[in-house]
């Protein structure tokens, strides 16, 4: 019987804990304030076994984050591939972007942390973003070339409509008891999406003459 598979198959499995179990601590108290005590306790083994796997607290973040920005990147370019319009590229890419916060809150957490404070990434604030900020580049750009979409700089629409999945999921409990909502609610859900399709199609379309 050949037991590497296995002792591969359980280290991964192992790897992909801690990285599940530091997404929560870090979207729930912050890099500064994370310490990879807590995440061998949420994942059952001590702090050793965590240093195997990434020798520092910031080896760990960074993983968590690259994880983030890579599956949301492949979520979008998934949406992406199935339309040839540039409004319909920009309108999945944006759905690829609301569905994965949705489904991963402690991402969106995680982002909007980010967001406030870049000190985690040493300088370099986009240095695992990027590749979901150029995929708006390259659909608005599109857009902007064939006459499908107003001159406009692509971060603002980031800015402007992007942007807005993620409040959606964070604020979801943060307005008052009273005006609390379950993001994941399909009624919720398709009614904030069709508000994101409104403004999206409203932020890019070509302005009229006269």
């Amino acid at each position: 019987m050949n037991v590497k598979p296995i002792r591969h198959a359980r280290g991964e499995a192992t790897r992909q804990a801690i990285l599940d179990a530091a997404e929560t601590v870090f979207a729930e108290v912050g890099f500064t304030t994370a310490r990879l005590e807590d995440v061998a306790a949420a994942v059952g083994i001590r702090r050793p076994s965590i240093v195997y796997y990434f020798s520092n607290k910031q080896e760990l973040y960074d993983a968590v984050e690259e994880d983030i920005f890579a599956s949301m990147h492949g979520e979008a370019l998934a949406r992406i591939a199935q339309h040839d319009k540039p409004i319909d590229k920009l309108l999945a890419l944006f759905d690829g972007w609301l569905d994965f916060l949705v489904a991963r809150p402690s991402a969106a957490r995680i982002i909007q942390r980010l967001v406030a404070d870049v000190s985690p990434r040493r300088g370099d604030p986009t240095q695992f973003s990027n590749i979901l900020l150029r995929d708006v580049e390259i659909v608005v750009n599109e857009g902007v070339a064939v006459g499908d979409f107003r001159p406009l700089p692509p971060m603002h629409v980031v800015n402007a409509v992007g942007s807005s999945s993620l409040f959606y999921v964070c604020n979801s409990k943060q307005l008052g008891s009273n005006r609390s909502y379950d993001a994941a609610d399909p009624a919720e859900l398709e009614s904030f999406r069709a508000l994101l399709h409104l403004l999206t199609r409203a932020a890019v379309a070509p302005e009229r003459a006269g």
